[in-house]
């Protein structure tokens, strides 16, 4: 045997599933999207989007605007310290 019939038969014995065009889990979708770029997913979320995310066009483009407003936002907004007396003042009203 050659290596190319070795590589036709591999390709056919891994069945690729066709591209899906309507997410049917889309609020869950959603959900995951958000934790993994909040950073708040966990491995086994992280795994399964991994696994899953190349099979449905509605979460690949969901993720990949959602990324690309955050990373925009990330770069736009400029980041200081909060003054001590603000952070004073909102503990003084919660409470604390």
């Amino acid at each position: 045997m050659n290596v190319s019939s070795k590589t036709s038969e591999a390709a056919g014995a891994k069945q690729e599933q066709p591209m899906k065009h309507h997410c049917e889990h889309h609020t869950e979708c959603m959900k995951m999207i958000q934790a993994l770029l909040d950073g708040e997913a966990n491995e086994e979320e992280k795994e399964h989007f991994r696994l899953n995310m190349d099979k449905c066009m509605p979460c690949i483009q969901t993720f990949q605007l959602e990324k690309c407003i955050k990373d925009a936002l990330h770069s736009k907004v400029e980041r200081r310290p909060c003054p001590e007396k603000l952070v004073a003042a909102i503990k003084a009203q919660l409470n604390y």
